[in-house]
């Protein structure tokens, strides 16, 4: 429901009361974050699924992978059901999918079965986060709609970062299958909220669905999705599926471009693009939240658990020091962004995220003391929880009112693909620095005195070469993997460093034909 659509009293949505506004908005966030939780809650587990499962490491990879590109393409259907049914009926119909979704999930004892409960739990993941981002916007007069996206906020950034803490705990504690199940009460309890508090919408506009271009785009982001899922695992270009995954997506890309040149009724008005700011906002929210921010989501946690050997839980934990501050600090920014404008605050958060990611995380290692590189966390996570409000308050209110749903599902599509480009590139980045450091500490050895160095271990502990040997390989690929950390935290700053750019562009007028004429 946007701001000029009208509920059955003829009221706009937010002339309600403070209560009013209070349950709507708890309903709605509780439903986003469940939703977005299980983005990264997954994660923690998928390790431990081969056995019941029955599979291997990339066999419970699909776990991820399906569920990413079902939710991906059911972004490009949401707006028309938001057009066609109300927000209201979808939110609803969103969380019912989730939950029943989840159920099942959490009773599967095969793979083929995880991967279709996947399927469905990701379309509901689409419909969720759409219709709660549009509704809670809707909810908030135009002078306080950055204190509502910042509570959305704690649901975008928040939740993803939370993840790791919330499935240690569940998998260490309980068992993997309580990540499932803890989502099915939690889903009732929604459904049944939903039903009798949100209010309905009065919808005045049906939309033409473009079919054609939607099985067309929908073919070229399940290529790229999966070409980016299984990329390192297969050697990239090295493997033709890659190339042959790259080709698909390219020739559907270019297709779904023809289509809507050629179609009276598009599935995406490119016309939104038009507007500098909208645009701008987009490419910001691309690049620092998805390539950038969603390399951190990935990083972190494996930081914890394999350079400083943390338990499942502890590593965890770990990651909540800066998790929390997100959180705290999504409000804020939203307040901030009704303050001084959402444009001033974009560039205020990412001038502190860029600062922290680019001056601090590439300082961690397996030397760093766990207090101090949770600490050093601290910061980055402020950055973080700055972050999302503005951006979403400046694109929202830079696209007709009428375009609301269709701002929101563009926001959402670039936050699938580019944290997948993120994730991917993170993966590639760490195994390669991993390799390079230890290609070179190979190379600046003095072979002479190593062989003299492990002779004299083997001898002092009365074990074998071979053994002597096979330890300190170990060693030095471990201490690659933790050199190579450096490297790869700086890589993902650098993406944050290129979406400032278009922060900056933000203050740059551009004059049209006509004002140059």
């Amino acid at each position: 429901m946007t701001s000029d659509q009208y509920t059955d009293d003829m009221k706009k949505p937010w002339e309600i009361t403070p209560k009013e506004r209070a349950i709507f908005s708890i309903i709605v966030m509780t439903g986003a974050f469940m939703a977005i939780l299980d983005t990264t809650v997954v994660d923690v587990i998928v390790p431990k699924l081969t056995g019941p499962l029955a599979t291997d490491m990339y066999g419970v990879q699909w776990i991820i992978t399906s569920y990413m590109v079902a939710a991906a393409i059911a972004l490009l259907i949401t707006e028309y059901l938001i057009k066609r049914f109300g927000a209201k009926a979808i939110f609803v119909f969103g969380v019912l999918l989730f939950t029943a979704a989840s159920l099942f999930c959490g009773l599967s004892d095969t793979l083929e079965h995880m991967i279709v409960f996947r399927v469905v739990q990701g379309v509901g993941e689409a419909l969720i986060m759409v219709t709660s981002h549009i509704m809670i916007f809707s909810y908030f007069p135009p002078e306080k709609q950055g204190l509502a996206m910042g509570l959305f906020g704690l649901g975008v950034s928040f939740a993803p970062a939370l993840g790791p803490t919330i499935g240690g705990y569940l998998t260490e504690y309980y068992n993997w299958r309580m990540v499932f199940f803890i989502n099915v009460p939690v889903g009732l309890l929604l459904i049944v909220s939903g039903l009798v508090y949100l209010p309905k919408e009065r919808m005045f506009e049906r939309l033409r669905f473009n079919y054609v271009s939607f099985l067309l785009i929908s073919f070229a982001t399940v290529s790229l999705l999966i070409m980016l899922s299984k990329g390192q695992q297969l050697g990239w270009f090295n493997d033709s599926l890659i190339g042959l995954l790259l080709l698909c997506s390219i020739i559907g890309f270019l297709l779904y471009g023809l289509s809507e040149l050629w179609s009276k009724h598009r599935l995406i008005d490119f016309s939104l693009f038009k507007n500098q700011a909208f645009a701008n906002g987009m490419m910001i929210y691309f690049f620092i939240l998805g390539f950038s921010m969603y390399q951190y989501f990935y990083l972190l946690p494996v930081y914890y658990e394999h350079i400083k050997m943390l338990p499942t839980l502890d590593a965890g934990i770990a990651v909540f020091a800066f998790a929390i501050f997100i959180g705290i600090f999504s409000p804020l920014a939203g307040i901030l962004s009704d303050k001084i404008g959402a444009k001033k605050t974009v560039l205020i958060a990412s001038f502190f995220y860029v600062v922290t990611s680019i001056a601090f995380l590439p300082t961690l290692n397996y030397y760093t003391p766990l207090n101090q590189a949770m600490l050093l966390t601290v910061p980055f996570g402020i950055g973080m929880g700055l972050f999302f409000a503005p951006v979403t308050v400046m694109v929202l209110q830079n696209a007709p009112a009428h375009k609301g749903e269709l701002a929101i599902v563009l926001m959402d599509y670039f936050r699938f693909v580019g944290g997948s480009f993120g994730t991917a590139l993170a993966t590639n980045n760490m195994e390669y620095f991993k390799n390079l450091h230890f290609l070179r500490m190979e190379e600046l050895q003095n072979t002479e005195y190593l062989g003299y160095y492990l002779d004299t271990l083997a001898e002092k502990f009365g074990t074998s070469l071979e053994q002597v040997k096979a330890i300190f390989g170990n060693y030095e690929a471990f201490m690659g993997y933790n050199y190579g950390f450096y490297n790869t935290f700086m890589h993902a700053g650098y993406w944050g460093v290129l979406g400032s750019v278009f922060v900056l562009l933000l203050f740059v007028k551009f004059r049209s034909a006509k004002e140059r004429g």
